[in-house]
């Protein structure tokens, strides 16, 4: 079968999250695998806009997504933290938000402001039909690097969420005077056992989904088709990943009461005490939460990167010396 390219003329006003995959200069003979192809000239790469963009970008669709939600992961989070037949309280859904944001926007923004120009850059180095790799990859670095300030932001929200404290400061204020900072970073193992292949998973099927739907398409995603491969892509990682996420919880809201030493032993201790359904509680709010949460934090991601490089000033046009080069 001969090789396939797609005849789309790349917009300089709609740049998307998977520019560096599809706007590869065109070779003849080039075999084309899944979800890529080749759109034009490749755009020179400016890291410092591309870091910019995305932290806004990032900053944005975390705190949209965070602030819609937030009920439903509290509901989650209470039903993954009950032990035996604790009774589940359904008042107080908001309880935390305030803080929560203010650990959510940076973290957000760190992770795309990240991500994105570390995908760019492996999408230059590897050749095409390794975007999945360059994508996967990328979610797992800027996970690593959000990490710093998801963990803490975590801890605190969960503990205010089970009813353990009533705001965030007297939350930080009591697990680092009593716990210290390691307290702060209770259930980090956990956390990258399950955010870094969540991150990973999430944003390689989105970005490979995206490329696929465009390649049919044949031109670029509008917002609301964003969001539903955003949806599809969420839904289907937070599923995947429930037990992971049952286990942070466990870890994170357990506090000086040391019930679990540590991943494994927490692991047995809930398969033996609870079955091993219990590993996959929540996973109904956790699914509904994260398919929702795509759908707008990929849709406000990218029409939030669509609106800021509308506003990117013109490139000065050439010199006559260039032009006779």
């Amino acid at each position: 079968m001969g090789p396939f390219t797609l005849p789309i003329i790349a917009e300089a006003s709609s740049i998307s999250s998977t520019d560096a995959c599809i706007k590869r200069k065109q070779k003849p003979l080039l075999r084309k695998s899944f979800a890529s192809t080749s759109m034009g000239e490749q755009n020179p790469f400016d890291f410092c806009r591309t870091l910019f963009e995305g932290l806004v970008a990032g900053g944005t669709a975390g705190v949209v997504v965070e602030t819609a939600l937030y009920p439903i992961d509290t509901i989650k989070t209470r039903l993954q933290a009950a032990r035996g037949g604790e009774k589940l309280v359904f008042g107080r859904l908001y309880s935390g938000l305030a803080g929560n944001l203010a650990g959510v926007l940076p973290a957000s923004a760190l992770f795309v402001g990240v991500y994105e120009p570390v995908k760019q850059t492996l999408s230059r180095i590897f050749p095409e039909n390794l975007s999945a790799f360059a994508h996967f990859t990328a979610g797992a670095i800027g996970g690593i690097a959000a990490s710093l300030i998801r963990v803490p932001t975590e801890v605190v929200k969960q503990r205010i969420q089970t009813g353990q404290f009533t705001s965030p400061v007297l939350a930080v204020r009591y697990i680092s005077s009593v716990e210290g900072i390691k307290g702060l970073y209770a259930g980090y193992g956990s956390f990258l056992l399950r955010d870094l292949p969540f991150d990973a998973i999430q944003f390689c099927i989105y970005e490979q989904l995206r490329i696929g739907y465009m390649l049919a398409a044949r031109r670029n995603l509008n917002d609301p088709e964003n969001a539903i491969v955003g949806a599809f892509a969420g839904a289907l990682t937070g599923a995947i990943t429930t037990p992971l996420d049952v286990i942070k919880t466990r870890l994170m809201v357990q506090g000086t009461a040391n019930q679990y030493k540590g991943i494994m032993d927490c692991v047995q201790t809930v398969i033996k005490e609870e079955g091993p359904q219990a590993l996959f509680k929540g996973i109904g709010p956790r699914v509904l939460w994260i398919g929702i949460g795509g759908s707008i934090f990929f849709g406000v991601l990218e029409g939030t990167k669509r609106s800021l490089a509308e506003r990117r000033p013109n490139p000065p046009p050439p010199s006559s010396n260039s032009k006779l080069q």
